[in-house]
């Protein structure tokens, strides 16, 4: 399938005042890349990563709901641990992608990946609905997590690579903010479909998570190639029509850059050398505990919210108004890492969910649970959308993607590890939700602390 094809020229050419044009140097790619104002071809962007973001969070989501349909199916009847197991897989899954997939990326570009990846979710997704034992739902709940995983790291990375400096946090935040989307979508799924068409309802349910296949198409033919990427394999023809489409939709006159000349080649093992070590550790740290209680508490809530008030479907209703509450925190923290930074405002906002997931612990009446539910989400998934946005910031263009896909791989660990704590923490203490998310909120705040060992990199350029 060939690319899409990029303008050279636009509508009303502004000469931006650049002080190193005049100086008399060319700018480079990346020096015009940043010079310009958000506009049509950054909005194109966002929204068309955005969906394949949305749909990765729309099968995460999903599967939470579905599990719990499936534990009630006559043909499986999961118990608690067989529930935790199909959960826990997809997350190996998107350990194994996330590294995989950023290490792809650096080598065969952003673009090829992000679109390999729908197709792989998709067509699983198509097949775990016709899933017909435990053994069905793990292997194709697997290959699902291998593209999931393959896919995030690569999507946050092509965008910040492409965003100009002062908007790059807002717009990784606001590509995030996809996510409760999808979540949104799911639970809506899981409230209005699954219980509405008997055993059935959840392979339609999947059947739905399919969709991914047909976006493949339209990813692969809106979405551009990295110009740092591009520049990065030699591939300056390339790198200079992409400039020049986001010029012309920003009104901004082409400026010809001096031809790039390829970075030499970092090996990975540099992400742990003494000049990224400390950073790889902190970043690698705050996924893997903001991991840990994200996937713990949202993947088993559906569950545990049916435990507690015995009703499939009040839980789902309970899980869809929870899951509504994303937007807001996603929009919030989408202003605030311009106006506070990265640091401060991911540190506050891993506070924030550390407090809510407390009090969500003590809740016992619907409005309580629905109150502090919502304020984990906001917080939660705010904290989320920051933390997209710093991973691929802290990294030069030869190690980004891989950088980010090795943090995510570390993340996905812990969420492989956290559903299946659930069931033993469910079984102390008389059961219920209480023990576990006490024990969500002090991994929360093990998140801030490490949260404030990260580099602020606000207002600063992308390393080459």
């Amino acid at each position: 399938m060939t690319s899409r094809s990029y303008p050279t020229a636009g509508p009303a050419p502004v000469q931006p005042d650049n002080a190193a044009q005049i100086a008399g140097r060319s700018l480079t790619r990346n020096e015009r890349l940043d010079r310009l104002p958000f506009n049509a071809a950054h909005r194109k962007l966002l929204v068309a990563s955005g969906i394949g973001w949305a749909f990765d969070a729309m099968d995460v989501g999903l599967v939470s709901f579905v599990v719990t349909a499936i534990a009630a199916d006559p043909h499986f009847m999961l118990n608690n641990a067989e529930r935790s197991w199909v959960l826990s897989i997809g997350f190996v899954g998107m350990a194994i992608g996330a590294a995989l997939g950023g290490f792809i990326a650096d080598r065969v570009g952003r673009k090829t990946v992000f679109a390999a990846t729908l197709v792989i979710f998709g067509l699983a997704n198509g097949a775990m609905a016709f899933a017909w034992s435990l053994a069905a739902l793990l292997v194709t709940r697997f290959v699902i997590g291998l593209g999931l995983g393959s896919e995030l790291p690569v999507a946050s990375t092509l965008v910040s690579e492409f965003a100009p400096t002062k908007h790059r946090g807002r717009m990784t935040v606001l590509l995030e903010s996809f996510w409760a989307v999808g979540w949104i979508v799911a639970a809506a799924i899981g409230f209005f479909v699954i219980p509405s068409t008997g055993d059935w309802g959840w392979r339609w349910a999947l059947l739905i998570g399919a969709l991914p296949l047909l976006y493949a198409i339209v990813a692969r033919i809106h979405i551009p190639e990295s110009v740092r990427f591009l520049e990065a394999h030699g591939r300056d023809a390339e790198a200079e029509r992409a400039v020049r489409y986001f010029e012309a939709a920003g009104s901004v006159d082409p400026v010809e850059s001096p031809t790039g000349v390829p970075l030499p080649k970092m090996p990975t093992r540099a992400l742990f050398g003494k000049r990224y070590r400390g950073r790889t550790v902190a970043i690698a740290l705050t996924w893997f505990f903001v991991n840990f209680s994200y996937y713990g508490a949202f993947t088993w809530m559906p569950s545990m919210l049916a435990d507690q008030f015995g009703s499939l479907t009040k839980s789902f209703g309970y899980a869809l108004a929870i899951s509504v509450a994303q937007l807001p925190g996603y929009f919030l923290a989408a202003w605030l890492v311009e106006v506070w930074g990265r640091r401060a405002t991911l540190s506050i906002f891993l506070a924030v969910s550390a407090v809510a997931a407390f009090l969500f612990a003590q809740a016992d009446s619907p409005a309580l649970v629905i109150g502090f539910g919502m304020l984990l989400s906001a917080a939660n998934l705010g904290a989320w959308g920051v933390l997209y946005a710093v991973t691929p910031e802290i990294y030069p263009t030869r190690l980004r993607a891989a950088g980010s896909g090795a943090a995510a791989a570390v993340g996905r660990i812990a969420a492989i590890v956290a559903p299946l704590l659930v069931p033993w923490f469910l079984t102390i203490a008389g059961g219920g939700k209480m023990i576990a998310f006490i024990v969500f909120g002090a991994v929360f705040a093990f998140a801030c602390l490490s949260a404030l060992a990260l580099p602020e990199r606000a207002g600063k350029e992308l390393e080459n």
